[in-house]
């Protein structure tokens, strides 16, 4: 029982984003978004060293992607569960140590926030993630001195904060298009139930990718090649295209981008726009048939489409699901929002505060998961599955198999999770082996998958002839995060400066003024440099009133200009 006199722990959700994280909290009956140390619900999944190997994260590093591309990192989520290291000056990150810079941003702001410490989250990630990509989501966490007491679909999360919205029953698919993720879910509300009937998705498909095939197209209408931009100036582009895409609803649109001395222009407006999007449009359908056909419906039989991910505002994107569905989509929750807000309901109800206690949420797995297995003689490396995609979880399913023959001593369990009949087209995850007495007949073995409400994988073998066991818990990938990695992981942070949060919109503002400098020509540019000039000046007087005046001043200036 809690001590009364302490206070209750925060019932936290975090949508751990490709573009933006964002960070709520349960309290008073509602899910609260909490603002971060400037103000803004958003912060950007961006981390940048600074020259004095201090680590800036969110706006401030978001402009410096442009000004310094070599240290500066985004969409690293997209690598989670990979072996992929990243560059930021002298120093190199992985893609979780990146993430858990950004779950640590939040966590200070919340502890801000709240005025207290803050050790436990729910954390979104998407549907459609491994059990690897899931432990190093878990590990992230880990490394940020949190907590996470449940891990929740990016869908299933949004749907969570829709059904307390909308008190009704109805069939709803969640349309999740992020920064760089894509998932589908089908579910039913049937308060206080949540089911959900089917969830597929793409991790590699998201408004990154929209804005990198612009990229492509105006390179090849200037006939440019981008190996031959350095990586500043590719940064540049990138920044005005990202712009670019999100007016493209206004208008056809102007570009104008100075490189070597010469001045290249490119007009776009939505139909060429969608011309250029036409395969990223396509492969948005594969997974939306999917999961209607795993659930066993049609578009008709749906009562709502709800849109979540800020890709999501793309005309383009709104458009073809209206087509699809014959109808439009829900418009009255923020796209950007929702998935943090969700989070936060389901802490709610994990700690079964009395506002939601009511509330009974029930997810699926959804991929095949299974092993590798010889289909008739002389044939391996067939896919087995065990569970299949769309298993209602947490759910423990068994299957029997055989040793190949007689006087075999030992076999190997290798995991994979997939739709394709042969393993080598599916995704491996994990293996190990086990020795057992030769016999002169052939051997059965159950196999049995135990997949939690986290999404995480336990798999346990049972030797019939001897009725011994033996138990394995998924929690390495070939790519090595063993304890000794994780050891370097926490270490590797624990060098790390970080920007003082009180100074960051001092911070923010300098390195949006670099930006906008760098951006900029003749006069505009010259004004801008007295802007830094005088920020400067009125930064090192240390007075903070007028510090606070000067930078809402330029603020304005700068949204004014849009830049």
């Amino acid at each position: 029982m809690q001590d009364a006199s302490l206070p209750r722990p925060a019932l936290l959700g975090i949508d751990l984003g490709t573009t933006n994280s964002l960070i709520a909290v349960w309290r008073e009956g509602r899910a609260e978004l909490i603002p971060n140390a400037l103000g803004d619900a958003l912060t950007p999944s961006v981390v940048s060293l600074d020259e004095d190997d201090t680590i800036l994260v969110g706006k401030a590093a978001r402009a410096r992607l442009t000004t310094h591309p070599e240290r500066t990192a985004a969409a690293f989520k997209r690598f989670m569960g990979s072996d992929r290291q990243i560059q930021l000056g002298s120093r190199q990150f992985s893609p979780e140590e990146l993430s858990a810079l950004v779950l640590g941003s939040l966590r200070q702001d919340a502890e801000a926030f709240l005025g207290q410490a803050v050790t436990e989250a729910v954390i979104s990630v998407p549907a459609y993630f491994s059990d690897e990509q899931r432990k190093r989501t878990l590990f992230a966490a880990e490394l940020a001195g949190l907590s996470v007491t449940r891990l929740i679909n990016e869908p299933t999360a949004a749907a969570m904060a829709y059904g307390l919205h909308e008190q009704k029953f109805e069939r709803t698919l969640i349309f999740d298009l992020g920064g760089g993720t894509f998932d589908v879910t089908v579910l039913e509300y049937a308060l206080p139930l949540i089911e959900v009937h089917a969830s597929t998705g793409d991790n590699f498909l998201g408004g990154e990718d929209f804005t990198a095939a612009l990229l492509q197209a105006c390179l090849k209408h200037w006939q440019l090649t981008p190996s031959t931009i350095d990586a500043q100036a590719m940064a540049s582009l990138g920044d005005a295209l990202e712009q670019l895409k999100c007016k493209l609803g206004e208008g056809a649109q102007q570009l104008s981008w100075r490189y070597a001395e010469q001045t290249f222009e490119w007009e776009l407006d939505e139909a060429a726009a969608v011309k250029i999007w036409e395969p990223l449009l396509a492969r948005l359908r594969a997974p939306i048939e999917q999961a209607l056909r795993d659930a066993r419906l049609k578009p008709r039989d749906l009562d709502s489409l709800v849109l979540v991910g800020g890709a999501t505002r793309m005309p383009a994107v709104q458009q073809m699901v209206a087509t699809l569905f014959g109808r439009l989509p829900y418009r009255h929750l923020d796209p950007d929002t929702i998935v943090a807000l969700g989070a936060a309901t389901q802490a709610a109800c994990k700690a079964r505060d009395g506002a939601v206690e009511e509330l009974i949420l029930t997810d699926v797995c959804p991929y095949t998961l299974g092993i590798s297995t010889n289909r008739g003689e002389g044939v391996s490396g067939a896919f087995s599955p065990i569970i299949e995609r769309n298993t209602v979880i947490p759910t423990s399913r068994v299957q029997r198999y055989s040793t190949t023959f007689a006087q075999q001593t030992e076999i190997r369990i290798a995991v994979y999770q997939g739709e394709r009949p042969w393993v080598r087209d599916n995704i491996f995850i994990d293996s190990f082996d086990i020795q057992f007495t030769p016999s002169e007949q052939l051997q059965s073995l159950d196999v049995r998958f135990s997949y939690d409400i986290n999404g995480l994988l336990e798999v346990d073998v049972t030797l019939l002839e001897t009725g011994e066991r033996y138990g394995h818990s998924i929690d390495r990938s070939p790519t090595g995060l063993d304890e000794q990695a994780r050891r370097d992981s926490h270490a590797r942070l624990a060098t790390l400066k970080v920007h003082p949060r009180d100074a960051l919109p001092n911070r923010t503002l300098l390195a949006r003024l670099e930006r906008a400098w760098m951006q900029s020509l003749g006069d505009e540019r010259a004004r801008i440099a007295e802007w830094m000039d005088t920020f400067n000046t009125v930064l090192a007087g240390q007075q903070a009133s007028e510090i606070a005046s000067h930078r809402s001043a330029l603020n304005d200036a700068l949204d004014q200009m849009r830049l």
